[in-house]
């Protein structure tokens, strides 16, 4: 359950050092991590909804070490405020386990941090342009000097210090309680309901073969319940199913075999429904893991 720690961060830190060693005769230089290809407007990603949550050992080993240096983890929470260094972690992590074996999702509203218990809810203040978000702390670091918290690729957007790769800023710990929801961020809109909760678009007639929106439409938005991802079509019913066979074990949920009607049928596999593009966009990076094509969205 700690296999972030173990593996993803020291890789990370790995790699900052050896970065950090090539620039030193050039003067300091900010290490950034990649996001999307394209921009994403996240403006109707929420912010996390703090709730309570049972606590457990997962990413909550104390004391702990990384890199020589010995970490402890706070009790509890409560009465946390520190101000400090920010960065930010995308797609060298994305689809990979955290410290508590969740999936990082750079879409999400989520941190790592060194010392506040798994999980946690802080809310966190741009202190250069006054833009604040809730994110849930479910991960570990980061660990370069002098930085206090690692947000998500959607919370660091938010905060609007993505391409500076850094920024000042408060953390405050919040109570574990729903419907905090006093939070600023000026052009961007605050939402303290779950993605769940957003009301799902009216059931819409669309071609088959649309794909994911493009860079800059919303990434947050639901989907019409008719939404499938198609990951690949075949004229043999055996070769689909050993593709579906492959991609349910990457996946929760359901994945069928469609037959096609017509003088070549096709035996077409589908996942979903999808509920949002999150969902697509967290499907794809686990098919491209593996090896499979990311597939395209269908409506039927």
């Amino acid at each position: 359950m700690f296999a972030r720690l173990k593996v993803g961060y020291w890789q990370r830190s790995a790699l900052l050092c050896s970065a950090l060693l090539l620039v030193a005769c050039s003067g300091p230089a900010v290490i950034r991590d990649s996001g999307p290809s394209g921009p994403v407007d996240v403006s109707s990603i929420p912010n996390a909804e703090p709730r309570f949550e049972v606590r457990t050992r997962a990413g909550n080993k104390s004391p702990y070490s990384v890199l020589g240096k010995t970490y402890r983890v706070l009790p509890e929470s409560d009465g946390f405020k520190e101000q400090g260094i920010a960065s930010w972690y995308g797609n060298k992590f994305h689809g990979r386990r955290t410290s508590n074996g969740e999936i990082y999702n750079m879409y999400g509203m989520t941190a790592a941090h060194k010392n506040l218990p798994i999980p946690s809810y802080v809310k966190v203040t741009n202190l250069d342009n006054g833009r604040s978000i809730v994110v849930r702390v479910n991960d570990r670091g980061p660990f370069h000097e002098g930085r206090v918290i690692d947000l998500s690729y959607a919370g660091a957007s938010k905060l609007d210090y993505l391409k500076q790769g850094t920024a000042r800023v408060e953390v405050e710990a919040l109570p574990m309680a729903a419907g905090y929801s006093d939070v600023t961020t000026h052009a961007f809109s605050t939402v303290s309901a779950r993605a769940a909760d957003v009301k799902a678009l009216p059931r819409t007639t669309v071609p088959e073969q649309s794909q994911l929106p493009a860079s800059g439409e919303q990434a947050g938005h639901r989907l019409p319940n008719n939404t499938f991802l198609q990951v690949g079509a075949f004229s043999r019913q055996l070769s689909a199913q050993g593709l579906q066979q492959r991609v349910a074990a990457l996946t929760s949920l359901p994945v069928r075999l469609s037959n096609s009607a017509g003088a070549k049928s096709l035996w077409r596999v589908q996942v979903g429904p999808v509920e949002s593009n999150l969902v697509v966009m967290n499907l794809r990076a686990a098919l491209e893991s593996e090896g499979l094509r990311a597939g395209h969205l269908v409506y039927e």
